[in-house]
């Protein structure tokens, strides 16, 4: 079945700057869906690329990194099913240090299973199910293309109308017979041998259902996600599955030493993520890991630091909510998993627990705040000219992290309970930057990643309102971002040669289309909090940011709006922004504020004018 087309009530919403459960809800599907066909396509990659591009050893780790993700998917849907259906009086097995964990129903108290990379030690079945690959004809549907040389067809193609991941089907191949396949490193296999099929169905809750959004009345359509699944749909997997196809398209050239080295790195994260999602699914394990450049990233967990400072081995053993990471000559470190799905700790110094902000509203679930994921941030490419680099915190810089979001909730709400809502489905993590080159006492800079969705990457937020508008700004590009996926906006030019009021330099139409979608709902956001803030100083705080925000989207609305480049879902996309537009004029900023806004623009299109207009 196909997904679901964009509704024109859809299409209208997000015009609004707004979005209600549905319309959100299915710019989550498509983002997931669109993470697992990233996936489906680095496997396939690997399967198809010459021994030189991809060691057999690589492409057998990854094989059996895979076979531990469909060992996790498969004990956390027993487990899950079973906490549905127990009977009072007959609670399930306990887990973490009171039981055996989740996995010892489907073990029988067995020895837990090896993986051990390059070992060939993971299930057959598990490793070579006999599913049909899937094709990706160019041209059907909506294919995403890669811009690796490797293009990507149709969801509807290979995944149906659900989420999540079925395992490799069938009876399984045989074991040698596939590992021989592995070893001998023969290009142009498809990846179903060895990974099965990776699919989008039906989640484990069953058809249908829907996700509370807590405290505010609301629902998404569709059911939460499960650990493992939310653990492979998470918004660095966009950035880690991109960097992955470079390394293996036929576009990048010759390879060289280096090159294969980088792409082996690039890998074995999965096997990292891997071995996360097994543990917490409680499938006891040992695996091999790589530390780079000295640091092992568990995703989610934390990172180890070796005291060696190149590529390490280390062993990693699960047991019981616990890991044992093992280190060449060093004592062993043991690391204890934390529910809530974030963060793990340890009484070594060697070890850095990842870090979560609480849930933006009682009962959501917490917010990872990133500095540890080595995909967080572009790697080798350009960076945005105004955003910092990335940044490892300290005890006290979580701590000011903390103070602006502790009263970000309410922030939001001020400005409308639609921007409570979108921030609780939509963002998925925080990353943290350094704080902005030359920049005064309280500035700060923000973005985000088309790639990544659902991360928002920012400065440490001074106050807590400045922090609502950072995520009222980046998640309308999000929101943009996910929609420009699922349809075509307009067919303008990539030449940067308009003004934007918010810029120094010229835009491109796609660009200013942007940066007035988040200006308007900044706009927007300003002018609710102005109405609605009992506090004097607050509210004339807030009627400067809505007079400068609305009076520099209508220095550009006439550009969007002329512009013969635009589609017929574009034109009703910008229409719907105009109204917005036009809407706020029924409650106009104080005057001397809308004065000292009109007084800005025209500055700022004076001096973009003498530097960038044509010379005689």
């Amino acid at each position: 079945m196909i997904l679901p087309p964009v509704t024109d009530q859809a299409l209208t919403e997000l015009g609004r700057t707004e979005g209600g459960p549905e319309t959100l809800s299915l710019l989550l599907r498509d983002q997931h869906t669109r993470r697992l066909l990233l996936l489906r396509a680095v496997l396939d990659a690997v399967e198809s690329a010459d021994p030189a591009v991809c060691s057999a050893a690589v492409r057998v780790r990854l094989r059996e990194a895979w076979a531990l993700v469909e060992e996790a998917d498969r004990v956390d849907t027993a487990v899950r099913a079973t906490a549905r259906t127990y009977r009072p009086g007959t609670a399930p097995t306990p887990t973490g240090d009171t039981g055996a964990g989740p996995a010892a129903a489907l073990y029988g108290g067995a020895a837990a299973p090896t993986y051990r990379e390059g070992s060939g030690a993971a299930p057959a079945a598990a490793l070579y199910g006999r599913a049909a690959a899937p094709t990706y004809p160019e041209g059907t549907g909506t294919g995403i293309e890669t811009g690796t040389g490797v293009h990507v067809g149709s969801a509807a193609q290979v995944y149906g109308d659900g989420w999540g991941l079925t395992p490799a089907g069938g009876q399984g191949g045989q074991g040698g017979q596939g590992g021989q396949g592995g070893q001998g490193g023969q290009g142009g296999a498809s990846a179903s041998a060895a990974y099965g099929r990776v699919e989008a169905r039906e989640p484990v809750e069953g058809r249908g259902g829907s996700t509370p959004v807590p405290g505010s009345g609301l629902t998404l359509a569709g059911p939460p996600l499960p650990p493992v699944r939310a653990l492979l749909l998470n918004p660095f997997i966009g950035p880690w599955a991109r960097h992955c196809l470079r390394g293996l398209g036929a576009a990048a050239g010759p390879r060289g030493e280096r090159d294969a080295r980088e792409l082996g790195r690039d890998l074995a994260y999965f096997g990292a993520l891997a071995a996360v999602a097994a543990a917490r699914a409680g499938v006891p394990y040992a695996v091999r890991l790589t530390a780079r450049d000295g640091v092992l990233t568990l995703p989610s967990l934390g990172a180890l630091r070796t005291a060696a400072p190149g590529d390490t081995p280390v062993d990693v053993v699960h047991r019981r909510q616990s890991l044992t990471l093992r280190r060449p000559g060093e004592k062993d470190i043991v690391v204890r998993l934390q529910s809530g799905g974030v963060g793990a700790w340890s009484d070594s110094a060697a070890w850095a627990p990842a870090h979560a902000l609480p849930g933006l509203l009682p009962g959501s679930g917490p917010v990872p705040l990133d500095d540890l994921d080595p995909y967080r941030t572009a790697r080798g490419g350009p960076r945005h000219h105004d955003l910092s680099g990335p940044v490892t915190l300290d005890d006290a810089e979580r701590k000011r992290w903390l103070q602006s979001w502790s009263g970000i909730a309410s922030v939001l709400r001020l400005g409308g309970e639609h921007r409570v809502t979108e921030a609780v489905a939509l963002l998925r993590c925080l990353v943290p930057l350094s704080a902005p080159p030359g920049s005064m006492p309280g500035g700060s800079c923000s973005g985000t990643r088309r790639e990544a969705f659902g991360a928002v990457l920012s400065s440490t937020p001074p106050t807590a309102t400045t922090f609502a508008a950072t995520l009222v700004h980046e998640l309308q590009h999000t929101k943009l971002a996910a929609l420009s996926d699922m349809l075509t906006l307009h067919h303008a030019s990539p030449q940067a040669r308009h003004f934007a009021p918010w810029r120094p330099d010229p835009r491109p139409y796609d660009g200013l289309l942007h940066g007035a979608y988040s200006h308007l709902a900044l706009a927007d956001f300003f002018q609710r909090c102005a109405l609605a803030t009992p506090h004097p100083a607050r509210r004339e705080s807030a009627w400067a940011q809505h007079a400068r925000y609305r009076e520099q989207v209508g220095a550009v609305l006439p550009t969007l709006v002329g512009s013969g480049d635009l589609t017929a879902q574009g034109r009703r996309f910008v229409d719907q922004m105009v109204a917005v537009y036009e809407r706020l004029a029924e409650h106009p900023a104080p005057r001397g504020q809308a004065a000292r806004a009109e007084a800005y623009v025209r500055a700022a299109r004076a001096l973009w004018t003498q530097r960038h207009a044509p010379s005689e």
